[in-house]
């Protein structure tokens, strides 16, 4: 496994980085698609074998179950302080006034019930998993730098936001020397390149790690372009990312696939190298065995100039997407 800094921080992480959203009790929240613990268990161990030491979920993630599962997974496998844990706030977690959001009170709350599930005294990684509009930014800043302060919270980070957004978020940090953030958590891949205009340049410029989701883009680039799973059939956002550019993104699709049979490897392994030869670390899901064995074996893959090229040609602009 190869390891790097988070950013301009000293903290190693590997290169992969094991997303959790896919672990949860399928009966609780709306991933109906998800795995129970004993399904998902195998697979955390399996990324720790192979020296992944990054972990990400959020606490929205199946109503709460895959932080409860990615906890006692950790807690049986590893030491505490050999791994990094991330997880996110922000989402609806109860109904009524204060259940969702970036206040301070929300954050406290939220908090205390992540390391409650997780099974820990702190989260090494805590990162706001979208722009509150409704809360004044200082407020939301000011609550994560006490976290850090309190020792809850090692590093905080931020996830998919307007450019401008982070870049005052960063400003307002150093204005009132609050804990600034450290990664972005970004929806990035060959499908959807639109953060190469404004954010990913910002972030190599303040020395912020980035640590994309969904690098291969639901799944859609490491299949036929008409193929479907069961998470395709129900995942109501996941249609909503990637819709209005089908003829550009079937092209990509197909390029991956020609790549992939030409070298002999996965297209999982295509896409992740294209992506991960410009990230920090992406954050993979895994279901199937072989969906880490790609994700780690993409890291030695080198895409030569024409195969970028042909990856990338395709591609035609289009709007945000997956910042709700």
């Amino acid at each position: 496994m190869q390891y790097v800094r988070l950013g301009s921080t000293g903290l190693e992480v590997s290169r992969i980085c094991l997303g959790a959203m896919s672990y949860g009790d399928p009966e609780r929240g709306n991933h109906a698609w998800s795995l129970p613990e004993d399904q998902s268990r195998p697979f955390i161990r399996q990324a720790l074998d192979a020296g992944i030491n990054f972990f990400d979920t959020a606490n929205v993630y199946s109503d709460g179950s895959s932080e409860e599962i990615l906890g006692r997974a950790l807690k049986d496998f590893a030491r505490r302080e050999d791994v990094v844990i991330a997880t996110k706030v922000h989402g609806r977690m109860r109904p009524g006034p204060n259940g969702a959001g970036l206040s301070r009170k929300a954050i406290n709350t939220e908090i205390d019930n992540s390391l409650r599930r997780l099974g820990t005294d702190y989260v090494d990684l805590y990162q706001i998993h979208r722009f509150d509009y409704a809360t004044p930014l200082e407020e939301t800043l000011e609550a994560l730098h006490d976290l850090v302060k309190a020792g809850k919270v090692r590093y905080i980070g931020a996830s998919s936001m307007h450019a401008w957004q982070f870049a005052k978020a960063l400003y307002l940090a150093d204005l009132n020397g609050w804990t600034r953030f450290v990664s972005m958590q970004n929806h990035y891949n060959l499908l959807y390149r639109e953060e190469e205009r404004e954010m990913l340049p910002f972030c190599a410029d303040q020395g912020i790690a980035t640590i994309p989701w969904s690098p291969l883009a639901r799944g859609k680039l490491t299949r036929d372009w008409d193929a479907t799973t069961a998470r395709t059939e129900s995942d109501e956002f996941g249609r909503t990312l990637y819709s209005g550019y089908e003829d550009a993104d079937r092209s990509i699709v197909e390029a991956v696939a020609t790549i992939a049979t030409n070298r002999g490897v996965s297209r999982a392994q295509v896409a992740l190298a294209w992506v991960a030869g410009n990230v920090t670390a992406p954050i993979v899901g895994a279901t199937k065995p072989h969906h880490l064995d790609d994700a780690v074996a993409a890291l030695d893959i080198e895409l030569t100039d024409e195969e970028i090229k042909a990856l990338e040609a395709p591609y035609r602009p289009r709007p945000v997407a997956g910042f709700n």
